[in-house]
């Protein structure tokens, strides 16, 4: 490695880490502003307080990245260029295509740990982020309608309002079942407030509900205080993979979640760009910057000022037609890896242009 690719690489990795410093220091500071009321409103312990935060800082990093990345390529060719660096590397015979070499290979390597870090790390954070507003901000817990509903068996309906992994419990659960010739004829319902996973015996058992069984002429009804409901082929795990969100999910999760929306016949559309976007945003940073590297370097009086101005606005058009591109790819107007990857293919058409353009 020569002398100036390392200098490039470290003023470029020092101005990448200042900026999510900066950016992640900024959205703390933020959300504590808006979130300050809820935590005195509930008592939150202090330490508790920090929990919530450092599982918040994965989910910063992962936005801000692109942006800091971006930001870091323009100010250390535009810093440069402003002092004539750029025109000094030039007159030794170093081409700007050999110039941006070891900044994109650095990007390269930031992406790739991107991905990673978006598909696996964050969600985990989330999760755990989730479970801090659960407990103790009250926040995610709705109690109108079902939170979970999936066909357990070829005749087996269950619907569930809401699973507390911490003690197994399902709360307010139907299961319904039905005729294994004609499915459209519902044979038994079993309604109950809670249902319960007893680690002794590995069954399901039902507490305070009702058990309707339906034939063609008549109704039978039983009322319990607790039965067991063997034959149920769900388990707590599962229950609680079923509950979790998109952001909580894991790109492995994901993926299942995806396969088992196939095989149960539903529109698995909107898990699948959730699925490739962490794929193409975690590449956006590779993209931004060979993006706005050839612009930078041509620029002999731009500021930090202007350098921010660009970051910023260049930020908001890759946000902006990433949403209006989701929309329609959500809406079934466009294929799923298509909706995913589609701005990074606008911005890398704009940066072949760039860079053919650039001054040698």
């Amino acid at each position: 490695m020569k002398i100036l690719d390392r200098y490039l690489i470290l003023q470029f990795v020092q101005t990448v880490f200042f900026g999510l410093l900066a950016f992640t220091l900024i959205f703390v500071v933020i959300d504590m502003m808006e979130n300050l009321d809820d935590f005195i409103d509930q008592n939150v312990e202090f330490f508790i307080i920090v929990k919530y935060y450092i599982y918040f800082i994965p989910d910063i990093v992962k936005l801000m990245t692109p942006v800091s990345v971006l930001f870091a390529g323009l100010f250390t060719t535009g810093r440069m260029a402003n002092l004539n660096e750029i025109t000094a590397i030039k007159s030794s015979g170093i081409s700007m295509y050999r110039f941006m070499f070891p900044l994109i290979i650095v990007t390269v390597l930031i992406s790739m740990i991107s991905i990673y870090f978006g598909g696996y790390v964050v969600p985990q954070a989330n999760k755990s982020k989730a479970e801090i507003e659960v407990n103790y901000l009250k926040k995610g817990i709705s109690f109108a309608g079902s939170n979970i509903f999936f066909q357990d068996a070829k005749t087996r309906i269950v619907n569930i309002s809401f699973f507390d992994q911490s003690n197994l419990t399902a709360v307010r659960t139907s299961i319904q079942y039905f005729n294994a010739n004609d499915l459209t004829k519902m044979e038994r319902r079993l309604d109950a407030q809670r249902l319960t996973y007893d680690t002794l015996i590995n069954k399901w058992v039902a507490i305070d509900g009702t058990d309707r069984r339906f034939n063609n002429i008549s109704e039978s009804i039983e009322y319990f205080q607790r039965k067991e409901v063997p034959g149920l082929n769900f388990s707590p795990s599962e229950l609680e993979f079923k509950q979790q969100k998109p952001d909580q999910m894991n790109l492995t999760e994901l993926k299942k979640l995806i396969d088992d929306k196939i095989k149960a016949g539903n529109d698995p559309t909107s898990i699948m760009i959730d699925y490739y976007s962490r794929f193409s945003f975690g590449m956006a940073s590779f993209v931004s910057v060979l993006f706005a590297l050839p612009l930078s370097a041509n620029k002999r009086r731009s500021g930090l000022a202007l350098q921010f101005g660009i970051n910023i606005l260049i930020t908001f058009i890759y946000l902006g037609l990433m949403k209006i591109f989701e929309a329609f790819g959500k809406n079934g107007a466009m294929n799923p890896v298509l909706t995913a990857w589609i701005v990074n293919i606008i911005f890398i058409a704009g940066a072949i242009v760039n860079i053919f353009k650039v001054k040698q």
